[in-house]
This record gives C-alpha cells, structure tokens and sequence, in this order.
C-alpha cells in the first residue's frame, strides 16, 4: 500500500514539489505509471533527478500523491452533492451524482487529468488505487448506496443494492471507456454542455425507472 511521503523538511508546499506534480500529472496521464520516468518527469519540471526522492521518497510515492491530488481537484470543481442539502429528495441527489460523474470524467479543464489517470488505472492498476479507494471512491460509492437505497422498496437486500449501484455507475463509465467506438458509430454525440446535460438527465431518467419498478422482498412463508 503506498501512502504519501513522510518528510517534514520537503512537506511544505515550494515551487519545485508542484512543478514536480504538475509534470508528474501530464507525464503519468500520457503514458502510465509504469511507462512513465523519473527522469522524464524532471526534465518536465525542470528539476534535478533527485528532487522525485527528496519531495516524495520515490516514483511510486510521487504517482500516489498526482492521484490523489487529481481527484480533490476533481471533487471540488464537480462535488458529489453539487450542493444539495442531505434532505434532498433522492431522485434529485442521482441526477446530481449522475451529472457530477460525468463532468468529473469529461471536463476540459483542471479536473480531467483524474478521468485520464483513471482510465490508466483501470488498465494497469497500481498500489495507489488502494489509498483511493479508501479514502475518497468507497464514500462516494457509499453516498450512492444510500441514493439507490430510498429509491428501491423497503427490505432490499445488500447484493441487490450493491448491483443496482454498480449498474448506475457503469452506464456514466460506459461512454468514457468506450467513447473511441461511441464516437465512430455516432459521430455528432458530444460531451459537454448542454449534451452532457442531456446525458445525464438520460441517464437518471433511465436508473430511476429501473429502481422505482424495483421488485419488492418476497414475504416469508407463513409459520
């Protein structure tokens, strides 16, 4: 599990540590974790070879810190709630969860480097993911857990929800994994704007049909 690096002396925030995440994240979004160079990096930022090791222990320490750094910036720009109070009814905290995702994965600005990073990840996945997952996917998936939880009927079991959950998520994913084919078979389908609005909205439409014809727990045989 790789967890960031521990050193006072290079914790406090200088120009070479973020011209260093700066570089790592454009460098690891291009090629990978595994593709990707410590010197390469460097020569990126325009820092010694030593500076990886000195501000962050290692490559793979450096990688840890880009993804997590990548995903704040990510969930500030397009928080999960958007927000809405906790008090919300749930059709509209999905379609806020719904439309968030997308943006998080589509955006053209500062956060898109995570849905780059990401999509690395899935291909290759690292030690990194685990603090990830930990820290910032499994409250996500948890908030949408609850989502889908007033949606369906009382007394739903755990697997139904967690499937149900997953089946949400996969459709937002679906366009981002499979844009290369989407876009071929559907060449004017864009992804920003009003027709990620558009999306979204489909996509809520779609889960919200899904879970409100959810089928109730079967009663218990009589005694």
């Amino acid at each position: 599990m790789v967890e960031p690096f521990n050193n006072p002396a290079a914790a406090e925030s200088g120009p070479t540590r973020e011209h260093l995440l700066e570089a790592a994240g454009e460098v690891f979004g291009e090629v990978g974790f595994r593709a990707a160079t410590v010197r390469a990096i460097c020569q990126r930022a325009g820092a010694n070879v030593a500076a990886v090791n000195y501000h962050f222990g290692d490559k793979e320490a450096l990688y840890s810190a880009v993804l997590q750094q990548s995903c704040r910036v990510a969930l500030a720009a397009y928080p999960v709630d958007a927000g809405l109070p906790a008090d919300a009814p749930p059709e509209a905290r999905l379609r806020a969860f719904v439309r968030a995702f997308l943006q998080r994965i589509f955006s053209d600005g500062p956060a898109a480097r995570h849905g780059r990073l990401m999509a690395q990840e899935m291909i290759e996945p690292t030690a990194a993911l685990d603090h990830l997952v930990r820290e910032d996917i499994r409250p996500m998936a948890q908030r949408l857990a609850a989502i889908v939880s007033a949606l369906v009927p009382p007394g739903t079991d755990e697997a139904s929800l967690r499937r149900c959950s997953m089946s949400v998520v996969s459709q937002i994913l679906f366009y981002h994994h499979c844009r290369p084919v989407v876009s071929r078979l559907f060449p004017d389908l864009e992804f920003h704007g009003e027709k990620l609005d558009q999306l979204a909205e489909h996509i809520t439409r779609f889960s919200l049909a899904a879970l409100r014809h959810w089928p109730a727990p079967a009663e218990p045989p009589a005694a």
